[in-house]
């Protein structure tokens, strides 16, 4: 074999070793997704039981279902500070160990009280990992893969929640609601473990001003190839970014047509209902007419497995048919789905005839909404805002979809008992549509576009709108 062939395949093992590195990093980092959507999920089987245990009131049970919301908002308040403070892997060992103890918290919990205490921690686990595990995939990951393996924290999710859904069904025979919420340490400690064993971001550390260890790092990353000129664009962004991004630059001109599409669609995202499904969905199935326990969350098992098969086919789709198109379609879809639900408790009488209605009912409205407002809120609020202010609106536009999650879950149970459960799903279909309407004036599309272009449309239709004034 010629010497200059050895090299060409010494080079290409040592690029494929580097790949594998890479996806490795990221499947690891995106267990933080699963641990979001496991923590989010758990507590919809879990409820049916601790609430007799607890003697609780329709409100108090709302205000543990919701309590993971508050550590949720806070988390992801404080998550992008703490992160430049600290470091991405830092911080994502930090957030295993935060839901590690949370989740044991929430397993010995002598009381309502202390059950709250401990999903609120889970809840900054999950703000934690929501603000920093994106981050970490995106600046690890080489350019041309970074789009899917970002998307992994979104499948992660889906995957944590349908994880949730069977682990309940599987101890809902013995109401065993503790280990529910105590099997989460297993993932939190395998996200953690891995964490220690992978590398920091190499822009954080440029960053912080250790270029020799940033380029190491980039090195083992990508393998001994050229990396200067990665290091270099990695300097350059570095050193353009503090030119401004105060928060004040949220608000001008050629921003707030971003910030409207932004907080619009995180509001949208909550308030058409979605998190009633993901918290509450055995309780709904049991109203419906399927009144034991274990069957109403079997039934709920197979939402979340149609939650992760639409999540893999809007990740196929995204970059084939637009954003728009996906979004347009699914919302349609959610607003069908939920006035249906609402006519199937209408009906005066539920059999389990009408109870199997309403689960495909709730499984069509997830589905449409696992292609539409899911997935394309966070992707959009990664693309249209310019880079000197991303992490800012960003982080607002997320602390906007927390309050309406929040909001949402707290009413939920008191809007059945007040309005009933069908007015309550024509609220929300109601609200879909417009979420419709919203999307289809101001939601641009970003399909093809790079986020330079992006961000220079923004400012051409900011001059435009100078020179017409």
């Amino acid at each position: 074999m010629r010497p200059e062939t050895k090299l060409q395949n010494s080079a290409a093992m040592a690029n494929t070793g580097n790949q594998a590195f890479v996806y490795l990093a990221a499947i690891f980092a995106a267990l933080g997704g699963l641990l979001f959507g496991y923590d989010t999920g758990v507590i919809s089987g879990a409820e049916l039981f601790f609430r007799n245990e607890f003697t609780l009131s329709t409100f108090e049970l709302e205000v543990i279902v919701s309590g993971v919301l508050a550590g949720a908002a806070f988390g992801a308040l404080i998550g992008g500070r703490l992160a430049d403070l600290f470091g991405r892997r830092k911080l994502l060992i930090a957030t295993a160990i935060i839901f590690a103890a949370g989740a044991i918290l929430c397993a010995a919990a002598p009381s309502a009280v202390i059950l709250v205490a401990g999903r609120m921690i889970v809840g900054l686990g999950i703000g934690l990992s929501s603000s920093g595990v994106p981050v970490y995939i995106s600046e690890v990951a080489p350019a041309e893969a970074r789009g899917w393996q970002v998307s992994l924290f979104q499948l992660a999710i889906t995957v944590g929640i349908l994880l949730a859904y069977l682990v309940d069904y599987a101890f809902s025979s013995i109401q065993g609601w503790r280990w529910m919420f105590g099997l989460a340490v297993i993932p939190a400690a395998v996200f953690g473990t891995g964490m220690i064993f992978l590398p920091e971001s190499p822009r954080w550390l440029l960053r912080r001003g250790d270029r020799s260890a940033a380029r190491a790092m980039l090195a083992r990353i990508r393998g001994t190839g050229d990396i200067d000129s990665e290091l270099g664009e990695i300097e350059q962004s570095i050193t353009k970014a503090p030119e401004s991004g105060r928060f004040s630059d949220l608000f001008a001109r050629s921003i707030r047509p971003a910030l409207v599409v932004g907080i619009g669609l995180a509001i949208f995202q909550q308030i058409t209902g979605i998190n009633t499904v993901i918290y509450y969905a055995p309780l709904i199935i049991q109203s419906a007419g399927i009144s034991s326990a274990s069957g109403a969350i079997l039934a709920t098992a197979g939402i979340g497995a149609v939650n992760v098969l639409m999540t893999i086919f809007s990740m196929w789709l995204i970059d084939r048919q637009g954003r728009r198109f996906l979004l347009l379609t699914g919302i349609a879809g959610m607003a069908i789905t939920l006035c249906l639900l609402g006519f199937v408790f209408h009906r005066p009488q539920q059999t389990t005839g009408i109870a199997w209605l309403a689960v495909i009912s709730m499984m069509a409205y997830v589905g449409s909404f696992a292609i539409s407002l899911g997935p394309i809120f966070w992707l959009l609020i990664s693309e249209i805002y310019p880079l000197k202010i991303r992490n800012s609106a960003e982080g607002l536009a997320a602390t906007f979809n927390w309050g309406a999650n929040l909001l949402v879950t707290l009413t939920f149970l008191t809007l059945v008992e007040k309005l009933g459960p069908t007015r309550t799903f024509w609220l929300y279909g109601v609200c879909a549509i417009g979420a419709g309407l919203f999307s289809y004036y101001f939601v641009p599309e970003t399909k093809g576009r790079t986020l330079e272009q992006i961000e220079a449309s923004l400012h051409t239709a900011d001059h435009s709108s100078s020179r017409r004034n």
